[in-house]
């Protein structure tokens, strides 16, 4: 009986002994956790403007080597680098808690130099580029990179502009060469060389009614198209006092023959629905919603059974404030924001030449912006004007014209085109591209002098940090 007992025992312990053995031999080990190769980006103060150094010079950065801007090729001066997040960088950095702490430190301080993943970038900040490639528009050509948990975001670009006029002396002109495509020609490969394109479309392509406003009724013949199709334009906002210069009936033959040529139109239509509806472009895996308002007048505002633009009344063309208006708008954001990844707001608004916003501006932008807008940009005062945050979003009030036949003064002939990245769900970069709308009416990028005359413009009326942006 012993003997059983001790044999049943020492089985017990060897079935105890295989299934122990066979536990350890099958059980799951944990999976690595994956990285990802990220830039690591040098940020400076918008006011630095561009700067390009070489990898070795990045690397005596990231060392701890260099104390002077003077080693960056710039004026002589202490240098105060700080980081975080970049396991890479020198222990003789000033380490910071998060890399948006570093990014902030160097909005508020022109001597400050962040080193920093690019995931932190924001367009508040430049981002330095290394043997001519940015960490920011051009990521797998970069030189410097740190492995991180997440990956950086699909890259998108997408390129705005202000007021595009066709007609009247600019379609005199094009009729004349017998090139529909000519004002848009100098700049097309540029415009079309973004993921997405988008601009404020100042003339219908019908004059199926009366004139509205004389001699300013702008009716542009729909060869236009062709134009707007090689440069690339994938969205065309209709919130402007001229998309009805022809009465209701050319809006909807408007709006019908960009649709039938693949455009898509945003902020005017055939009723309130279609005009208040949004325009939502995907791109890599990237959902960007558009939204476009009108706060001029001239054209009607639509309603549930008639033609006309997204309205918001405001100072100071059409009286004070629509604040139900404005409520409705940025309702119409917070449900696009939910859909998508980025939100841009294009608000035709304000007061014509001059570069000053109006209160009303800023309060518009300010409800975009907390309603979940991204980006708000504006046109119709012909003039550039300021930039600012609100929150997180960039604002920029007046892009000027594009292509128009305003040549009576030089202000009216100058503008920006922004040029936007966005990894993901986050715009790193807008990129003013200055330019001169010349003797054919077709823009061209500006002159050094030029484009700094044009910048300073911007920078005048702008909030801190734009009030620095090269």
């Amino acid at each position: 009986m012993m003997l059983l007992v001790v044999r049943m025992s020492l089985l017990a312990g060897l079935v105890l002994a295989g299934c122990t053995a066979t536990d350890e031999r099958v059980r799951p080990q944990p999976s690595p956790t994956p990285t990802y190769d990220v830039p690591i980006a040098l940020v400076t103060h918008l006011s630095h403007g561009d700067t390009d150094l070489t990898e070795n010079q990045a690397r005596d950065l990231l060392g701890g080597r260099l104390d002077d801007w003077s080693g960056l090729g710039q004026d002589a001066g202490p240098l105060d680098i700080v980081t975080a997040g970049v396991p890479e960088a020198s222990d003789a950095l000033r380490t910071l808690n998060e890399p948006t702490t570093a990014v902030s430190a160097v909005e508020k301080d022109i001597g400050t130099l962040a080193v920093v993943p690019a995931t932190a970038v924001t367009p508040r900040v430049h981002a330095v580029t290394v043997d001519g490639a940015s960490p920011v528009t051009e990521p797998d050509d970069y030189p410097l990179t740190t492995p991180r948990r997440e990956p950086r975001g699909a890259l998108v670009t997408t390129a705005i502009v202000g007021d595009i006029m066709l007609a009247r002396r600019v379609g005199q002109l094009l009729a004349r060469i017998d090139d529909p495509a000519a004002a848009l020609r100098p700049m097309a490969r540029r415009l079309a060389a973004a993921d997405i394109t988008v601009g404020n479309l100042e003339s219908t392509l019908s004059k199926s009614g009366d004139p509205t406003q004389g001699g300013d009724s702008f009716g542009a013949d729909p060869s236009v198209l062709a134009g707007l199709r090689l440069a690339g334009f994938d969205v065309l906002s209709l919130a402007n006092n001229h998309v009805g210069d022809y009465g209701e009936r050319a809006i909807g033959e408007t709006a019908a023959q960009l649709a039938e040529s693949g455009f898509k139109a945003v902020g005017g239509g055939t009723n309130l629905a279609r005009a208040r509806g949004a325009v939502i472009l995907e791109r890599s895996g990237v959902r960007i919603g558009f939204i476009a308002t009108d706060s001029i007048g001239e054209t009607p505002a639509a309603t549930t059974d008639r033609p006309g633009t997204n309205r918001i009344n405001a100072p100071p063309r059409t009286g004070p404030l629509d604040r139900g208006a404005l409520a409705r708008v940025s309702a119409d954001i917070r449900a696009l924001d939910r859909k998508t990844d980025l939100v841009i707001v294009m608000s035709h608004w304000g007061a014509q030449y001059t570069n000053v916003p109006e209160r009303s501006q800023r309060t518009m932008a300010k409800a975009f912006a907390e309603a979940g807008a991204d980006l708000v940009v504006g046109d119709h005062p012909h003039w550039v004007q300021g930039w600012e945050t609100v929150g997180d979003a960039t604002v920029i009030h007046s892009l000027g014209n594009f292509v128009f036949d305003m040549d009576f003064m030089r202000e009216t002939q100058e503008g920006v085109m922004v040029e936007v990245t966005s990894w993901g769900d986050r715009i790193l970069a807008i990129e003013p591209v200055p330019y001169v709308i010349g003797d054919d009416f077709a823009p061209r990028p500006a002159s050094p002098r030029r484009a700094e005359l044009i910048m300073e413009h911007i920078r005048s009326t702008s909030r801190p940090p734009y009030d620095s942006l090269r």
